[in-house]
């Protein structure tokens, strides 16, 4: 039971609404049998009943197949099945037709009348069903619609059944065609929605860290573009006046040297700057970015007053933490929580898609196997004397928990919450997995 449970927790969204949706319709099969086929059993003397039961046992199973392939088609797995849906068609007429005739021509039972009736509107309305999952457009699903519905009508005189009979075969073949239809119709938009939302939420993670790059090699531009273009007009000078023996050449050699140790400088700072991380900033990111996502995420404790080396370590530990929350597991809430006491600042991130920030042990050693991220996170709060622990806390929850003492002088003041309508900013550095 375990297995299967990670079996289903393991998957993604898009993955477990692709799963439902196959086996909704690999059911489809056994209530087409159990409602049709069975019944003709309690009121249809042999071998009429086996003949039906045969007829739409066949039908189902070709149907099954039909909807397996043509759903993974809808994904662009593999073509169309065209001569498996002409088949599925094909039969779908042969076999309502002949199911009508046996029924309403054969032995006569207790009501041979209901038997062809049920089985003919049945396995019509389940065929044109199945072949909507191949037809795009709700006008030309209507039309399939009508037009078996015509169809049932048309064939249904001449095999023997009154026109009023006629008639209601019709209106219940629309009804119930209309009714497969329509699921099948929403099915497919129901996965493709999902399936185009989570590829969005990538898009938008790609965008940020794009984002970004880009901003930090404007960044070294500016600074590497204008130091280089002064080193190497200060040694071009420097070399015509070495050549002409003037001693000035030693003082512009001097400059570029002045020049180079300034353009380290100023790297260094663009460096720092990049790898910073504000915690109230990272926390207000994290709020906006996973409610945008669906994720209830509450944000408790106090921000401001921590020294800065302090918010940067945490500030990057919930930059990784949110970024796995939304790559891995399925969460439905996060919460986010800061709490000082006896000298030391925790921060606590849960949510309850575990597996979502990797699988620990919940304590602070070295995990071999797994990711980047959480050993990247365990170097910069070792720099502050720091520890994190991570790993389940519960059947379905994660905890990742980072813990880092506070200088004696350190007195962090009270704040709010980042407030959930602020202006989200998405992680937006590259991000190591941490899990493998």
């Amino acid at each position: 039971m375990g297995g299967r449970g990670g079996w289903w927790r393991g998957k993604s969204t898009p993955a477990k609404v692709e799963t439902y949706t196959r086996w909704s319709f690999h059911t489809f099969p056994f209530i087409e049998v159990a409602t049709f086929a069975l019944p003709a059993f309690g009121y249809v003397p042999a071998p009429v009943n086996w003949i039906l039961f045969l007829l739409v046992s066949t039908h189902a199973a070709v149907a099954a197949v039909t909807a397996s392939l043509t759903l993974d088609w809808t994904r662009g797995r593999r073509p169309l099945p065209v001569r498996l849906l002409w088949a599925l068609g094909t039969a779908t007429v042969v076999i309502a037709v002949v199911s009508l005739v046996v029924a309403l021509h054969g032995p006569r039972g207790a009501d041979n009348g209901a038997a062809a009736g049920t089985v003919f509107v049945g396995v019509l309305s389940f065929g044109v069903g199945t072949l909507a999952l191949a037809v795009r457009g709700t006008p030309r699903m209507v039309y399939g619609v009508l037009g078996a519905a015509v169809g049932a009508g048309a064939v249904a005189v001449p095999a023997g059944v009154s026109a009023p009979g006629a008639a209601v075969a019709a209106g219940a073949v629309v009804l119930a065609a209309g009714f497969f239809t329509f699921t099948s119709a929403f099915s497919v938009w129901l996965l493709n929605a999902v399936y185009e939302l989570d590829e969005a939420r990538e898009t938008r993670a790609r965008l940020a860290v794009a984002e970004e790059r880009l901003r930090f090699g404007r960044d070294l531009h500016d600074v590497m573009g204008r130091n280089l273009a002064v080193v190497a007009l200060k040694s071009e000078l420097a070399v015509q006046l070495a050549r002409r023996g003037r001693p000035q050449a030693v003082e512009q050699m001097v400059e570029v040297q002045r020049i180079a140790r300034e353009t380290q400088r100023e790297i260094r700072e663009v460096v720092r700057g990049y790898r910073e991380a504000d915690l109230r900033t990272e926390l207000a990111g994290a709020q906006g970015v996973l409610t945008a996502a669906g994720i209830d995420c509450e944000v408790s404790g106090p921000v401001t007053g921590l020294p800065a080396e302090i918010q940067s370590a945490l500030g990057w530990v919930v930059r990784e933490a949110t970024t796995n929350v939304l790559r891995h597991g399925d969460a439905a809430r996060c919460a986010v929580s800061l709490r000082v006491a006896e000298g030391r600042v925790t921060l606590t991130v849960e949510n309850d898609g575990a597996p979502g920030i990797g699988s620990g042990s919940g304590t602070d050693t070295a995990e071999p196997g797994r990711g980047s991220g959480l050993a990247g996170l365990r170097e910069r709060l070792r720099e502050v004397d720091g520890v994190l622990r991570a790993g389940p806390a519960g059947s379905d929850l994660f905890r990742l928990t980072a813990e880092v003492p506070l200088p004696p002088d350190s007195v962090p003041e009270q704040a709010p919450a980042p407030e959930p309508g602020g202006s989200p900013r998405p992680v937006p550095h590259p991000v190591s997995e941490v899990t493998s």
